[in-house]
């Protein structure tokens, strides 16, 4: 019940007085109610951290606040008609036009630092990822199996992970196969498809947490028989207004049960081994490309990261789809203040972060340098070429592999633990079913090979008699 002072404390506060809690059968006729009291105000700042962060909450989207009036609540909305006030002017403020950055503008040097070392790779430690399942992520095994990662293996990991993670020999990591969408499963690679559910702002419109744990289950039951390990969705942003481009793929307008119920859906599919990639991170509420989204960080936590909050903390969401949009003049993939201060150091998390989808160039503004130093693992691309490769991928600098092993490691953590590792595979050779089914067909070939020259045999005596 606490809410977020980004202006004095920078940190969520319980402010003292009594709370009254109470079940209504509409906004006016009360049911039940019961008074709770708070008697003194309480900070969850460094010193006392609310128990479900890592590390307290404290203002990290000050950038983002723009030169904007924000309605208040206060003496009556008493701001509206300033709030509300056509702009001055619809041209960028200079000092923002020069912090925003485009692919053809960007300084590819601004992430390398030339004191960083350069990580070891092609080392022959003899590990294979199957072995690291169920192990837990700071497990010093895990720094014995990147150490075996090329450089090459690398770059294939992170840049083709268009609905896909790609397989890496050395490490014997499978390829997995990743699949749109909300209502359905669509596997890009086989054609195939599953059966399809109503758009999920009907289903959220039941409230019904069992039943979006079961349409998860569902969704996770039909990935995994179409060969789908990653499964893109849910998404969670919010439906701040009726022309939301995607609101057909967002659950509601409210956080607290946007993320109650996707937390369901992920925990569902997660019964089936499938890793669900919750979307879009954040404050993507329309169908935004280069586009500054300008917010307060009160409203930042408290409605729009909330749901991707609970989702991580509550129901171990491992996997996160980026967003287009940019926070500020910071595009969202480049925004460490997002994808590790508040998302990892925060929150918990342990996983992978993909891009949304990396046609056309990185659509003009995304890119490996800036994903990839910022927190971003995996970029949803097709092709090993252009932008979704660091600047340097031919020779490339000790930071941007240091930065590769990190997204190689928070990818495979995720993979090894999804269905495709249920199974002995890749430990000590080819899994026992393989080697069960080879056993098999040898078995089978020496009999029909036996019954063969049985048969030879037979007609030979009888073409001798009838000679």
């Amino acid at each position: 019940m606490a809410s977020y002072d980004y202006q004095t404390a920078k940190a969520y506060v319980l402010e003292a007085g009594d709370y009254e809690i109470s079940i209504r059968s509409d906004s006016h006729t009360v049911i039940a109610s019961d008074t709770y009291t708070v008697n003194s105000t309480v900070v969850y700042d460094e010193s006392n951290p609310r128990n479900s962060d890592d590390v307290a909450a404290t203002n990290q989207f000050d950038d983002v606040h723009g030169y904007v009036t924000y309605l208040s609540r206060a003496n009556g909305f008493a701001n509206y008609a300033e709030a509300t006030a056509a702009p001055a002017t619809l041209e960028m403020p200079a000092d923002q036009v020069a912090t925003y950055e485009l692919n053809a503008n960007y300084d590819y040097e601004k992430y390398i630092d030339p004191s960083d070392e350069m990580p070891t790779t092609g080392a022959q430690n003899g590990m294979k990822l199957a072995q690291l399942r169920g192990k837990d992520y700071d497990d010093p095994d895990w720094d014995k199996l990147l150490d075996q990662l090329s450089v090459q293996d690398m770059l294939d990991m992170t840049s083709l992970c268009g609905y896909q993670t790609p397989a890496v020999e050395s490490v014997g990591k499978v390829q997995t196969n990743d699949a749109d969408g909300p209502g359905s499963i669509n596997n890009n690679f086989s054609g195939a498809g599953s059966l399809g559910f109503p758009s999920v702002s009907v289903i959220a419109s039941t409230w019904s947490k069992d039943l979006v744990h079961q349409y998860g289950y569902i969704m996770g039951k039909m990935a995994k028989e179409l060969d789908v390990a990653g499964w893109y969705a849910p998404g969670m942003n919010i439906h701040r207004y009726p022309f939301g481009g995607r609101n057909y793929e967002y659950y509601s307008e409210d956080p607290i049960l946007t993320g109650l119920l996707t937390g369901n859906a992920v925990a569902g599919a997660a019964s089936e081994g499938v890793y669900a990639y919750i979307k879009h991170l954040a404050l993507y509420d329309g169908n935004y490309k280069m586009v500054c989204i300008w917010s307060n960080e009160q409203a930042i936590r408290e409605i729009y990261l909330k749901p991707f909050e609970i989702c991580v903390k509550q129901f171990g969401a491992n996997a996160v789809m980026a967003s287009w949009n940019y926070l500020g003049t910071t595009w969202a993939g480049e925004s460490s203040a997002m994808m590790n201060t508040v998302l990892r150091d925060e929150w918990g998390f342990r996983g992978m972060v993909e891009s949304d989808y990396f046609r056309d160039n990185g659509h003009g503004f995304m890119n490996a340098d800036a994903a990839l130093a910022n927190g971003m693992d995996a970029m949803l691309s097709t092709y090993g070429a252009g932008p979704n490769l660091p600047h340097d991928a031919a020779n490339p600098s000790a930071s941007t592999v240091k930065y590769l092993r990190t997204a190689c490691k928070n990818i495979m953590y995720v993979v090894v633990n999804s269905w495709e590792y249920e199974t002995d595979v890749n430990v000590g050779g080819m899994p026992s079913w393989q080697k069960m089914a080879i056993g098999i067909d040898v078995a089978a070939g020496v009999v029909l090979a036996a019954l063969e020259a049985l048969i030879i045999k037979t007609y030979s005596k009888k073409s001798k008699k009838e000679q």
